[in-house]
């Protein structure tokens, strides 16, 4: 059977080492995991609750619309119910824009050092991705914007990006939003935007009403603690809901998924919590980066990316044998490692091992 031509040299998603894995391959009994930017301490007790409320209906089909937690949601938000789409993930809404909105041959503008999936899912549907260099690890708006042509279908904002973890503040956004054509979709994802505390960052949500070709994604994956359920949402004007709604599968969401993040979402205070002991921890890592005469790029999600001065899969490959999974291989940045902003017992675990690796491999502060 012969696949499709232009998915036959697509690479594979790698996503962070398993636990288990680790502890099996390495013989290892205590294992860390700094890799996929989960929020080490978990998701809120209530939504472990309506996790458990809900085991009894197992054996009924989700709600196909969500309507309880689109309203929930909706209400949260400020906006309205038809703003608004779910998906397995805000990944799985970027790969439904993919699929209603690209013909082969569309354009689509993205930073050359980005999440990987933007690209993979515009490869799938044929498209044609213009990579734009970041500047010091950040979009480069004017030059993605000089990339406009008239086959220019969709233009990717990763606010915060990922994996540099820098972000656009609102007035840069809101001037490149002003200059985009009408016909060009952008979407804003913001999968890390509850993390961020840097005032000059935007709400894309606020900005839905002045530019009807926005497409705002977030995630409970992320600061709600909810990775395992798979549950992320798209948000933009209902005539663009309405065309990816159209390429959505029936039961996308699961019921567990459902009553889990409408729980999640009433307890905000457990996120502000959440919010509280990641800044707490980005100023712990930064401070032991300086100490080790370490660079890294400013963090504003639940994550840093660090310049380890050695090849960074080099790196990696030694902190797994020590039990701390991070992530490495970015294609730009052979250095750098991403790591994950874990508890401050997570995070001196993890720069003991960084110390001793550096030692080891001849890396001095």
């Amino acid at each position: 059977m012969n696949p499709k031509p232009n998915i036959v040299n697509l690479p594979v998603y790698k996503p962070g080492k398993p636990i288990e894995e680790v502890k099996r391959e390495l013989g290892l009994s205590e294992v860390i995991k700094l890799a996929s930017n989960e929020n080490p301490y978990g998701s809120s007790p209530s939504a472990r609750a309506a996790i458990v409320a809900e085991l009894d209906n197992l054996s009924v089909y989700p709600d196909g619309s969500a309507a309880e937690l689109t309203s929930a949601l909706a209400g949260h938000l400020g906006v309205k119910n038809d703003n608004i789409i779910f998906g397995c993930g805000s990944d799985e809404i970027i790969a439904l824009i993919a699929r209603a909105f690209f013909l082969p041959g569309d354009e689509t503008i993205m930073a050359d050092q980005t999440f990987s999936v933007y690209k993979s899912n515009a490869d799938i549907e044929g498209a044609v991705t213009i990579e734009v260099p970041l500047a010091s690890g950040t979009h480069d708006l004017d030059a993605m914007l000089a990339c406009v042509s008239d086959r220019t279908k969709v233009i990717w904002v990763c606010n915060p990006n990922n994996p540099t973890g820098t972000i656009v503040g609102e007035e840069a956004l809101t001037t490149f939003l002003d200059s985009v054509p009408n016909h060009v979709m952008v979407v804003l994802d913001e999968a890390y935007a509850e993390y961020v505390t840097d005032l000059s960052y935007s709400n894309g949500i606020q900005l839905l009403e002045r530019y009807s070709n926005l497409v705002v994604l977030r995630t409970f994956s992320k600061i709600y603690g909810l990775a395992a359920l798979r549950i992320g949402y798209g948000v933009a004007s209902p005539e663009i809901i309405k065309l990816i709604n159209q390429v959505r599968e029936p039961f996308n969401t699961s019921r567990l998924a459902q009553a889990a993040a409408l729980a999640a979402l009433g307890d905000q205070d457990y996120v502000q919590e959440c919010r509280r002991l990641n800044s707490a921890g980005i100023i712990q890592l930064q401070r032991e980066f300086k100490r080790l005469g370490l660079e890294s790029f400013p963090a504003h999600g639940n994550f840093i990316m660090v310049d380890v001065r050695k090849s960074a899969v080099d790196v990696f490959d030694s902190l797994l044998r020590k039990g701390v999974i991070v992530r490495a291989g970015h294609r730009l940045y052979p250095s750098y490692i991403r790591v994950t902003v874990g508890s401050t017992e997570q995070n001196i675990a993890f720069v003991t091992a960084l110390e001793q690796v550096l030692s080891e491999q001849g890396v001095r502060a």
